[in-house]
């Protein structure tokens, strides 16, 4: 119900003003902390004043929490039985008095906003959303959960969740603080521990109800998660883009945004993958045939190894070989008592090789024993032979998971699989061009090979070196804390000294991957995420979650997907499927039913192309516009133009083939590629996983059926992508199910081609 007078909207506004008249005060303290310690530039306190950035960087944190939270500030009151009343917003505020004025969204304090019904109130009598534009009040939606509490002559609003719906697109995700659902707040506010699996069709608000899990766990488990930060991975750099904005948006910046094919340092898979080999190569299988073909790298020679140096021959019989691999294949790990990495066991079988040399030399020699100093002289000129390393290098090779997975597609044959799995992953011997499926097998490489000793070194190396700067930064920030409070510049309290220092000391510490979290963690494959947030999840194939499950041992992940979406070849048909074999009785569903992107007409469409038995998602509302269809003889130019013109600020997607992409493009006189900022875009259908878009126009659904193992999936992904309007415009076939003759016939156009 609508309020008839001004009187609701004013109150708000004056509320509004007065909470950012608070952030600005906040902002202004901020500053002035700042201004505080930064000293005049005198020779008495040079030291200090070289420390200005450090000192303001103290405060940085706070500072983008505050920026964030500019926009839509606040967003929602609820008022209870007993008259008080709680203003939700983006971030928690204190007033002057050191009154609670705004609770952050994610508070225990504010889920009645989200989970309160009129069946379950919490003790709510009204829900009030506020929209806004800017610093103004512009309109108020109320819930009213107890009528009788309530003066309904004071109600105003609709909706406030299918007021968001019907706003154009933007090429961005956008936060939804202000309409969580009660469905979604439950999955958002779920425990940390162990792995939350969030089922739901399309439209059911699965990415943002991770993003915002991702944000919600980051407030709630500040100290556990700050350090390690959090891991979002996405299916592709078009969809990372998309919601690149949302976690800073809301003030999160401990996050890193990867794909599966940036997960491997110093790697960035791009290159095209067929679905046959892309198969082959996510099967779980892999794990065994790589850990096979590594140890196979461990040759024991059928007769004995003559090297000549200087004219003194010298022998490694096959019985000398043979104990001294089994002896490095025995040592184990120190840590794990897990076995020692190729690499790492090569250094006990060279040393075990250098013994038995040097023993024969001894021998040779025809003495018993030698001084210590003159053994180890002996052993080290023996180790020095080039032909003596040539021929251990033979024998037990050390290798980087690059190289030897290039010499494996090279050389197929050294894999234990059949001859059409091997015909499908040989290529030439030519400079890699690794692709997404690559990067799990050189991760599962890179744990069974391990550092080579040249890459250990310098990782001691570094690590000794960045060690001794933070030692160095550590004193020296404790100097400046000091002479700072000793100056009156500042004052510390004694049990914040240590954090303060430690604060400055790492800001002094040096660029490099030591910057920012993101990379730091991206330059170190190693590097234990405290939560990993994995959209799209059903695509991900076998190997690929072993790697995900290295990135976080603890388990601790948000897993997003539709089973009925799943495109890739080597894509789960069952989270059992995915999951148990790294995640055993460590996994939890929580299933998401409502639609609230696609219309109806458009879902119904779609429906039909799901197995039999199967429930689509329930559509909450219906745009109006009916689905229409078009011959391919169609104009496609005027047709899109048509849909640009009726989605006015909105985004329009043309979704076409893989092997269509330019040929429609170049129809309609665009670029082809994913220009998310665009007007008008035209991708595939893997590119359109996890989007949306105001109109959606398909070019040649049977195409996209037939272009792939599960074309079926990939149109109903296509035909879900719309919150508007949705076209066809159709080949010669149509795809078996799908009810095209009952729709909207009549824009043809004119002649052209697609």
């Amino acid at each position: 119900m609508r309020s008839s007078g001004a009187a609701e909207l004013t109150h708000e506004q004056k509320y509004l003003t007065m909470l950012y008249e608070r952030l600005d005060a906040l902002r202004d303290a901020t500053a002035e902390r700042l201004a505080a310690v930064r000293l005049d530039p005198t020779a008495e306190n040079d030291q200090a004043w070289s420390e200005r950035d450090s000192l303001a960087g103290l405060y940085h944190d706070r500072g983008a929490e505050l920026d964030a939270a500019e926009r839509n500030l606040c967003f929602g009151r609820l008022d209870f039985d007993d008259g008080e009343r709680l203003y939700i917003g983006r971030l928690g505020l204190r007033g002057t008095e050191h009154e609670l004025v705004l609770t952050d969204w994610r508070a225990p304090a504010s889920r009645p906003f989200y989970q309160a019904t009129a069946v379950q109130r919490y003790g709510v009598t009204r829900r009030r959303h506020l929209r806004t534009a800017g610093r103004t009040v512009i309109g108020l939606d109320d819930d009213v959960l107890d009528l009788d509490a309530v003066d309904q002559t004071r109600l105003t609003g609709d909706a406030a969740l299918l007021a968001s719906l019907r706003r154009a697109r933007t090429g961005r995700m956008g936060d939804i603080v202000a309409t969580i659902q009660a469905d979604q707040d439950l999955i958002i506010r779920g425990d940390l521990k162990g792995i939350l699996v969030v089922d739901g069709g399309p439209g059911t608000g699965k990415t943002v109800v991770a993003l915002h899990r991702a944000a919600y766990l980051l407030y709630t488990y500040r100290k556990q998660l700050a350090r390690r930060g959090v891991l979002i991975v996405g299916p592709n750099r078009t969809f990372m883009r998309y919601i690149d904005q949302v976690l800073p948006s809301l003030g999160e910046n401990d996050v890193v945004l990867a794909t599966i094919g940036s997960l491997y340092p110093g790697v960035d898979a791009r290159a095209a993958e067929s679905p046959q080999a892309a198969r082959v190569k996510g099967d779980a299988k892999m794990a065994g045939v790589l850990a096979r073909a590594v140890a196979g790298l461990q040759q024991v020679p059928s007769r004995t190894v003559e090297v000549t140096v200087g004219g003194v021959t010298h022998r490694l019989t096959p019985r000398a070989c043979r104990q001294a691999r089994a002896e490095a294949r025995r040592r184990r790990d120190r840590f794990g008592g897990a076995p020692l990495p190729h690499n790492k066991a090569r250094s006990i079988f060279v040393k075990l090789m250098l013994d038995e040399l040097t023993r024969q030399a001894v021998r040779r020699l025809g003495v018993r024993t030698l001084a210590a100093g003159d053994e180890q002289d002996l052993r080290t000129e023996l180790a020095a032979e080039p032909a003596i390393r040539r021929v251990l290098d033979v024998l037990w090779p050390e290798l980087t998971p690059e190289r030897l997975l290039a010499l494996l597609y090279t050389k197929p044959g050294r894999l234990g699989l059949s001859e059409d799995e091997r015909s499908v992953l040989a290529r030439p011997a030519t400079p890699a061009a690794w692709t997404a499926a690559d990067v799990p097998l050189l991760d599962e490489l890179a744990e069974l090979l391990g550092e080579t000793d040249a890459a250990g070194r310098a990782a001691s190396r570094e690590q000794a070196e960045q060690q001794a700067e933070r030692d160095e930064a550590i004193e020296y920030a404790a100097q400046i804390v000091d002479s700072l409070n000793e100056a009156g510049a500042i004052a510390v309290p004694a049990l914040e000294v240590e954090t303060f220092t430690a604060w400055i000391a790492g800001r002094n510490a040096g660029d490099g991957p030591r910057g920012s979290l993101a990379e730091r963690a991206l330059a170190d494959r190693q590097w234990a995420y405290g939560h990993v947030v994995v959209d799209e999840a059903q695509e991900l194939s076998a190997m690929a979650w072993r790697m995900l499950i290295r990135r976080c041992p603890s388990r601790s992940m948000t897993v997003v997907g539709d089973l009925n979406q799943t495109g890739a070849a080597g894509g789960a048909a069952s989270w059992g499927e995915a999951l148990d074999p790294v995640a055993a009785e460590r996994w939890r569903t929580a299933r998401l039913t409502v639609n609230y992107r696609t219309p109806k007409g458009a879902m119904a469409l779609a429906a039909a192309l799901l197995p039999p038995g199967t429930e689509p998602p329930v559509s909450v509302r219906d745009s109006g516009e009916a689905p229409w269809c078009a011959r391919e003889s169609a104009d496609l130019a005027a047709l899109v133009r048509r849909e640009s013109d009726l989605t006015g600020d909105g985004r329009v997607a043309v979704i076409a083939p893989p092997a269509r992409l330019e040929q429609t493009a170049a129809a309609i006189g665009i670029d082809p590629g994913p220009d998310l900022d665009a007007p008008v875009t035209v991708l595939t259908p893997e590119l359109v996983k996890g989007l949306e878009f105001d109109s959606v126009v398909v070019i040649d659904p049977a195409g996209i059926e037939q272009a792939s193992p599960r074309g079926r999936a990939d149109l109903y992904v296509a035909l879900t992508r719309t919150t508007r309007r949705l076209g066809l415009v159709i080949a010669d076939d149509v795809p078996r199910g799908l009810q095209v003759a009952e729709l909207d016939q009549s824009s043809t156009g004119t002649a052209g081609t697609a």
